[in-house]
């Protein structure tokens, strides 16, 4: 007997987080139409499941509006490090805002679930630690981080508008440090930075004094949490902190990758960037509560799985 599947769309879908959530829902028995502009995502992080005939691929910005017919929407589409956000600050603004408008638009056409990849960022410099939900943040709105921090601080309002307003069935994570396979290589992110520059055996560079703290989750672990979420209570809408509360300084990161690779790097300090939060930590009660979620992997063991990506990745 046929089971009708779900359609579901992933905006970003060939990014980093969206190529392990297109998998996934493939793996889930879902129909899934994967959406990219390649501005930080790329084919090859989709390349081993382009032949699946459940799924498509369709090049589109999100900042412009998009007609199908699906029956729930995971809207990942936005970049997400700060050398990628800050190079067209205008342009992130506008996929965080003119995206959420156009993708909340398509759910309240269609009648879709929609799910917002929402990110700690909101949170700021944080004053309460670790952070709950409740917690407003600590943000500055006109800082060089601000095109990230406040676009999405503005899509989450405009997530629980159209969910107060037009019924829209929405659901909002707020994603804390995540890493694994198919990062980008150059995305300026701690994990990735210090990974590359280990095999490289090129300095590994430190901002400030290397104290500051954060949590590291591992992709499979997030995404699980991702898809338990949206097929959760419809009472809860969120916000939903998703991440790993297990805490390291910068510092620990660093001599832990040069442990792993075996590498001859040396730790250089540099000054450290504007509005580079101290502390971030989540609160996962709800997590835990509501879905029955922490997470499984250890930092040691996932590092080891992503300087194993890496080194296939910087041999080709």
């Amino acid at each position: 007997m046929n089971i009708e599947k779900k359609r579901v769309l992933v905006t970003g879908g060939a990014g980093f987080l969206g190529s392990h959530l297109c998998r996934k829902l493939l793996q889930l028995n879902n129909e899934v139409l994967c959406l990219d502009n390649y501005f930080t995502g790329n084919k090859t992080n989709i390349l081993d499941i382009m032949d699946d005939p459940f799924f498509e691929l369709v090049r589109h910005d999100i900042t412009f509006p998009l007609y199908v017919e699906v029956d729930e929407i995971y809207n990942l589409a936005c970049p997400a490090s700060p050398i990628h956000y800050q190079y067209d600050p205008v342009q992130t603004v506008k996929t965080s805002v003119h995206g959420a408008i156009n993708v909340l638009g398509l759910a309240k056409r269609v009648g879709a679930k929609i799910y917002q990849a929402s990110t700690s960022e909101v949170y700021g410099d944080p004053s309460i630690h670790p952070q709950p939900e409740s917690y407003w943040g600590n943000v500055n709105p006109v800082g060089i981080r601000s095109c990230y921090d406040e676009g999405k601080r503005c899509a989450e309002t405009l997530f629980f508008d159209y969910h107060r307003q037009h019924g829209v069935n929405i659901r909002v994570g707020r994603l804390f440090n995540t890493y694994g396979p198919n990062m980008h290589p150059n995305d300026g992110r701690v994990v990735s930075n210090f990974i590359v520059q280990a095999l490289q055996n090129k300095p590994i560079t430190v901002y400030g004094e290397g104290k500051q703290t954060r949590s590291f989750c591992y992709v499979d672990d997030l995404i699980e949490l991702m898809v338990r979420f949206m097929n959760g209570p419809d009472d809860f809408p969120g916000p939903l902190n998703m991440g790993n509360p297990g805490e390291f300084t910068i510092i620990e990161l660093a001599e832990i990758v040069i442990e792993l690779t075996g590498s001859n790097s040396k730790i250089v300090y540099n000054p450290l960037p504007v509005d580079d939060p101290q502390q971030r930590k989540p609160d996962i009660t709800l997590a835990k509560q509501k879905f029955d979620w922490t997470p499984q992997t250890p930092l040691r063991e996932g590092l080891v799985k992503t300087i194993e990506y890496f080194d296939t990745l910087l041999r080709n």
